[in-house]
């Protein structure tokens, strides 16, 4: 599948195209560095243009009682906070050349790291299965396919997009930016312009806890792709893809692509019946609804592929943990992604009658253990490393010069997740000061607030104790 170098226009080596990705975990070596910081923008833009982003969007008015203009400015002020966070860490890639959980061995150490390794694999998991059954819902509008067939179908297509790897996502994502954009753009501008009951902007309220609700939805729905965002920036040239225009190209796609369908969910809730696909096709018409439904379900398989290709590589980095020389390439790739996809198979089906309650109840539980995760993450690599890690010891078996745990970093993880608590007003539980603050949930921002000074305090003191590292390695892989 390897081919040998070719040159380009201007001169510079670039790697023949493969059929089918060979790498997983490994350190993308500087001679197959290859594409553009613009290609960043449109797989993060596409990637959001699914009906989940729709429903989530939905559930300002349905599910917090917003007003139509409340859920437009809560949307607003999640994402583009929460998408700076996220952008932060796509900018990471292109430095190191590593996915972003094998990075994070750079702060909690080898073993330590699975600690948010595992929690991002049941993220990945949640959503894939959220995406089957949304995406199964959007086929079954426009196809006489039945729910579990649709799951199926979907789930198999997303299968196969990640098996073959980080180019065809690339190249899909190019392609469905501006022919699923333009669909959905342009219904955007139908219901906006007559498609919607007369009486919509009337309708709903405010309330300071569904205020604040709705931006911790929009703003975790940036995080939540921190953990993998990098993982589509790594193979970009490192002396091309500088950290600015990789954030802003990410930052762009990512934050556009997801408020344009949420603002239009937004509007769906307050006019649908409870069923926002649904609603949404009636009120499109037949043409445009159909177009729209069909995008929804093409686009759920690339968003998919994404999940599970996350999830792949996060699997591996869970086992080469104890297995250092264990380093699978395509093969092993489609061996893990068939086993995680029946998974998410199988929690598709089993919540598809609960879907939006099961959904709901994902989107915070991990607003709670992301918050201090991409909070420790992005202190230690801008504030306290400043970019700077020898890449060879995120592989070696006793971790190297970060060892098998990071006890600041775990510490002041599990302290922020504590702090979290008090904030939290969920239908399971709600603390005391969200209590008194009116059930409004800030469970989030108290944990940004702790984590960032005491790990940013607690690690510039400990690393400036220790012998400077190495000078940082993007290429090669270490012997093992």
């Amino acid at each position: 599948m390897d081919g040998q170098p070719a040159r380009t226009p201007g001169g510079d080596t670039a790697p023949a195209p493969e059929r089918i990705e060979h790498r997983t975990i490994d350190v993308v070596p500087a001679d197959e560095r290859h594409g553009r910081t613009r290609d960043l923008f449109t797989i993060w833009f596409s990637a959001n243009l699914g009906p989940l982003t729709v429903v989530t969007g939905a559930l300002a008015p349905t599910a917090f009682g917003l007003s139509f203009f409340w859920s437009l400015a809560a949307l607003l002020v999640g994402h583009l906070g929460g998408g700076f966070l996220m952008a932060l860490h796509s900018a990471q890639g292109p430095q190191l050349g590593v996915p972003q959980m094998i990075q994070s061995r750079g702060q909690f150490g080898s073993v330590g790291a699975l600690a948010v390794v595992l929690v991002v694999i049941v993220m990945y998991q949640g959503f894939f299965a959220s995406n089957l059954v949304v995406g199964a819902q959007s086929l079954g509008q426009v196809t006489p396919v039945g729910e579990s067939t649709g799951v199926l179908l979907c789930a198999a297509v997303s299968l196969v997009v990640a098996v073959v790897g980080y180019r065809l996502m690339h190249r899909i994502g190019a392609w469905t930016t501006w022919a699923f954009g333009a669909i959905q753009v342009i219904g955007a501008v139908y219901l906006f312009t007559g498609g919607l009951p007369s009486d919509f902007l009337s309708t709903g309220g405010f309330s300071l806890a569904g205020f604040l609700g709705m931006v911790s939805v929009g703003a975790l729905w940036q995080i939540a792709y921190a953990p993998y965002v990098s993982d589509y920036s790594r193979y970009m040239p490192a002396h091309r893809a500088g950290i600015r225009s990789t954030l802003w190209c990410t930052y762009a796609g990512c934050v556009l692509g997801s408020v344009i369908p949420m603002v239009v969910g937004a509007a769906i809730g307050i006019a649908g019946d409870g069923d926002p696909i649904a609603a949404l096709n009636h009120l499109l018409g037949s043409t445009l609804g159909q177009l729209t439904l069909w995008s929804f379900a093409l686009v759920t398989m690339l968003t998919n592929s994404m999940n599970l290709y996350g999830a792949v590589l996060c699997a591996v980095t869970a086992v080469q943990t104890f297995a250092h020389r264990w380093l699978p390439r395509a093969t092993g790739r489609a061996v893990i992604g068939a086993a995680l996809t029946a998974l998410s198979v199988a929690l598709a089906l089993a919540l598809a009658d609960s879907f939006m309650t099961n959904y709901l109840n994902l989107i915070y539980v991990l607003q709670y253990v992301l918050i201090p995760w991409t909070a420790i993450n992005l202190v230690d690599f801008y504030l306290v490393r400043h970019g700077e890690y020898d890449v060879p010891s995120f592989f070696a078996r006793d971790g190297g010069i970060y060892g098998r745990w990071n006890a600041t970093a775990l510490m002041v993880y599990a302290v922020g997740i504590l702090a979290e608590i008090p904030f939290m007003a969920q239908s399971l539980y709600t603390g005391p000061l969200a209590h008194a603050l009116g059930d409004t949930d800030l469970g989030w921002i108290a944990g940004l607030v702790v984590t960032v000074p005491l790990y940013w305090l607690l690690a510039a003191r400990g690393t400036n104790r220790r012998t400077p590292a190495p000078a940082p390695t993007t290429t090669g892989v270490p012997a093992a």
